[in-house]
């Protein structure tokens, strides 16, 4: 019997998922000066989920670009419905929509747990559920990210992309991340991570260049 379901389910496909892996680090490698990753990643084995700051079109490259550099896992990203059906071609890389209808959450949110049981996925969200400025300090998380992550041994993990031009023509990219291990109510989640990203800002303002 055929599975009732509201939402686009992730799919990896055997050509366009290993392309999508190799179109990003060649977009990455054309359109950017350099990339660096701050910050320390022991991989314990467990699931991941990433939590990032919505900038750009560039969001999921990136996250994608730090999977296959330090994560390794099974690449899974939450998309709008409308963005999922106008662009097909992300439901065939790992992504799975989500839209505004009640009974759509509620699937999102239990598919987004269950991609959790499993030690081999990677599951990268936007908690705040838009695209903010980049110079944006206080984030404001929808409370499904607590639905998600409870009772769930995963390893979750901020990371803050930021960007500095210089003197060059092509900007450079500075991807910051850090192991969250506090508790996981939604509060201290978005606490934890407002906290971090200012002081990767504060960070990248003090660095040094030569």
């Amino acid at each position: 019997m055929k599975e009732n379901t509201y939402i686009l389910r992730a799919k990896h496909n055997f050509f366009i998922y290993p392309f999508f892996q190799y179109y990003t680090k060649m977009m990455i490698k054309k359109k950017f000066e350099s990339i660096s990753i701050e910050g320390e990643f022991k991989d314990s084995g467990k699931p991941l989920m990433l939590i990032g700051n919505h900038i750009s079109w560039w969001d999921g490259f990136w996250a994608m670009y730090i999977n296959l550099k330090l994560f390794k896992r099974k690449f899974h990203f939450m998309m709008q419905e409308d963005q999922l059906l106008r662009y097909k071609f992300f439901n065939y890389t790992g992504g799975f929509s989500i839209n505004n209808k009640p009974r759509n959450i509620i699937e999102s949110i239990d598919y987004s747990s269950n991609l959790l049981n499993d030690k081999n996925n990677l599951l990268l969200i936007y908690p705040q559920g838009r695209i903010n400025s980049i110079y944006e300090s206080n984030f404001q998380f929808k409370r499904g990210i607590e639905k998600i992550v409870k009772g769930k041994d995963i390893q979750l993990i901020f990371s803050a992309n930021l960007l500095d031009y210089f003197s060059k023509p092509k900007p450079s990219l500075f991807i910051y991340i850090q192991e969250y291990k506090g508790d996981y109510s939604h509060k201290s989640i978005q606490e934890a991570y407002n906290k971090f990203y200012l002081n990767s800002i504060q960070y990248q303002t003090h660095r040094k260049y030569d």
